[in-house]
């Protein structure tokens, strides 16, 4: 038998509110594994232990298993009996066809009345191993770690400890929606407040047909990796040509980026209300654009009540495309489109946008209506994973 070990850490601090944690993880790590039909879950202190089906490979395994949020670090481990020769024998098995520069094996064992300790089955097993690979032995570094640990009706054989994705659950610390524009930024941001235990549905606003469906198609390209995540996710496309276009023949040209970002926080938290989200997610970055001035973004924020999460707001460019190719976003990030920012925007926007300003300009505008007949053209698609299926409900 082989099972799936997860380990965590951060909600292993986390005291009486713990079983909230790990009932999260144990549901989330049920969804990303819908279609392989996981096993029954047998918690074991900081770890969890899930029985895995035959005829799905190791590799497939790991790969689902590096995207679930809350796990430290994981390993796919044979159940065999606790003895010696059941140990050694899934150790060989495991290491056969491998051929490392040098390997080294880890035991520990729970229940110190069994009649070896974990000195001989170091020996043992690694005297085994070293046999039939023909490598050096490392303790120090070594490429290969064949990991054992045994409990009293019951033994697990590993290779290595893979690393988790860290952070929190999914879901544990409540709903939001992330506002995605298509660009380097908005994904990552996504990615960070996913990891800190947040369910996130997406927004994306778009200037069809007056440009390309460049932006729509890269946001659902988008939304689709970022549902691995979460095992399914929903993006809401918002038609902004219009409302762009009454800004546009009412509002001088400097402020019209800030007035372009306050109603997008208007018709974002109204989607998020129909959802129930209680606070945005966008990707900015002080002072990398002119709408992300602290005088423009204090402007903008004002626009909304709920909270707005920014937690690339200390970041620099570099850290944000060294991290969205780690997430592997930035290729479809830097495809080229026509972003519905780009329409209509002034040679020389206003960096330091005032209040008063802005009150002036919007006071000539319908907002309500604008807002509202923007909500009701929203198209929302349904992203699925592991089946990765696009549904529009209509």
């Amino acid at each position: 038998m082989r099972c799936l070990i997860v380990r965590v850490h951060e909600i292993a601090l986390k005291g009486r509110n713990r079983w909230r944690f790990v009932e999260q993880l144990k549901s989330n790590v049920r969804a990303i594994f819908s279609d392989i039909g996981i096993g029954r879950c047998v918690p074991q202190g900081a770890r969890l232990e899930f029985e895995l089906p035959h005829g799905v490979t190791d590799e497939a395994i790991s790969e689902r298993a590096a995207l679930i949020f809350g796990v430290q670090n994981f390993s796919i481990a044979r159940v065999v009996d606790p003895d010696l020769d059941s140990i050694r024998r899934a150790a060989l098995e495991l290491v056969e066809g491998l051929r490392p520069a040098s390997f080294a094996v880890r035991a520990s064992r729970s229940d110190k009345r069994l009649p070896f300790t974990s000195l001989d089955v170091e020996r043992e097993v690694g005297a085994a191993v070293k046999g039939r690979l023909e490598c050096a032995v490392d303790l120090t570094n070594p490429q290969l770690l064949v990991v054992v640990e045994i409990s009293t009706d019951r033994a697990y054989v590993a290779l290595n400890k893979r690393a988790g994705a860290g952070g929190l659950p999914v879901g544990i610390s409540g709903h939001a929606v992330a506002l995605l524009s298509g660009g380097i930024d908005s994904p990552v941001a996504a990615y960070r407040m996913m990891r800190r235990g947040l369910r996130l549905s997406f927004v994306h606003f778009h200037s069809y047909p007056l440009l390309t469906r460049a932006s729509r198609d890269k946001a659902c390209e988008l939304a689709a990796m970022l549902a691995r995540y979460q095992a399914h996710a929903t993006l809401m496309l918002v038609p902004f040509a219009h409302a762009q276009r009454q800004i546009v023949a009412h509002v001088e040209r400097p402020l019209r980026v800030v007035l372009y970002r306050r109603f997008m926080m208007r018709i974002a938290e109204r989607l998020a209300s129909g959802v129930g989200a209680t606070a945005l997610v966008t990707g900015e970055s002080l002072g990398q654009v002119a709408s992300q001035t602290l005088a423009n973004i204090t402007i903008i924020e004002q626009a909304a009540s709920l909270p707005i999460l920014r937690p690339l707001i200390g970041m620099d460019k570099n850290e944000i495309v060294e991290q969205a190719r780690e997430l592997e976003t930035f290729e479809i990030s830097i495809l080229p489109d026509q972003d519905c920012c780009t329409l209509f925007v002034p040679r020389n926007p206003a960096t330091r946008a005032r209040a008063f300003q802005v009150e002036a300009a919007e006071g000539r505008l319908d907002s309500a209506r604008m807002v509202e007949e923007a909500c009701a053209r929203v198209e929302r698609l349904e992203f699925h994973f592991p089946e990765s299926l696009i549904r529009n409900p209509g």
